[in-house]
């Protein structure tokens, strides 16, 4: 529960609202994190929020911060050299697939940052896998995260981008990110899946892959509720009968899809 002190050691401008940091520990370091987990950032004075982490690499945790608050704006404007206090690592992981199999990533917007160290971890290994899909929604071509990766990623994945707004020189796609799930290749039957983003696009994206035979327990989700505590003593972030600083952020569909068909009040 006690926040450790970490020094901002880089920080990238993703776009106008959104910014990338790297933190690395004062001293001794948080235990390891694993993609799909998230940390409690403490921009000292502001207050404390849950962030996935987006990247893990020698002894450095990134992590992509919108800045929607007080607490989000306060780590946004935070220059190299500044101290962040940070404590987890929190939550479920996205569970590596099996090998040999299909893998499709969906995301839309900034649920790509939650997904990018699963991406990583699989571009290490690409080999052992068959198809491996990534498809990215946004709101404007202004919007999309990790420009410099894309290269990377397209040259060993089959990574699409739509936008809902396109503006002159757009070259990806437009229309909802499920669209790109049309005509994407892939064996239902050997198939993993993992899914991050708005809500309503969970939804509807899994129900496109249920549709095409993916089993409930083969989607992976990760969601974002009001967390606090992080380890279930406030019970402000309860879906039903679930706690998801606790018992997630990442799911198997076939756990959560009846309480996200719950409309919100």
């Amino acid at each position: 529960m006690t926040p450790i002190p970490y020094r901002v050691a880089a920080r990238r401008r993703e776009s106008a609202d959104t910014v990338t940091l790297d933190l690395v520990p004062a001293a001794e370091p948080l235990r390891p994190f694993r993609p799909g987990q998230f940390a409690m950032l403490y921009p000292f004075g502001a207050g404390e929020i849950p962030v996935s982490v987006s990247r893990i690499a020698d002894g450095a945790l990134g992590h992509t911060v919108r800045a929607v608050g007080k607490v989000s704006e306060a780590l946004c404007r935070a220059e190299p050299g500044r101290w962040v206090g940070v404590r987890g690592p929190y939550g479920t992981i996205w569970q590596t697939p099996p090998a040999g199999s299909d893998v499709v990533i969906v995301s839309g917007g900034i649920g790509l940052a939650p997904l990018r160290p699963l991406i990583h971890q699989l571009l290490n290994c690409a080999e052992a896998f068959g198809r491996i899909s990534v498809l990215a929604g946004f709101r404007n071509p202004g919007e999309v995260l990790f420009l410099d990766e894309l290269p990377r990623w397209r040259s060993l994945t089959d990574t699409r981008l739509t936008v809902d707004h396109p503006e002159p020189g757009w070259q990806g796609g437009t229309g909802l990110v499920t669209t790109l799930l049309e005509d994407t290749s892939f064996r239902p039957d050997h198939c993993a899946a993992y899914l991050c983003g708005p809500e309503p696009m969970m939804r509807a994206t899994a129900r496109a892959l249920l549709a095409r035979g993916v089993p409930g327990e083969r989607i992976r989700v990760s969601l974002e509720r009001n967390m606090r505590c992080a380890t279930g003593w406030c019970g402000h972030c309860q879906l039903g009968p679930t706690l998801v600083c606790r018992d997630g952020p990442v799911f198997g569909w076939d756990r959560v899809a009846d309480d996200l068909a719950v409309p919100e009040r």
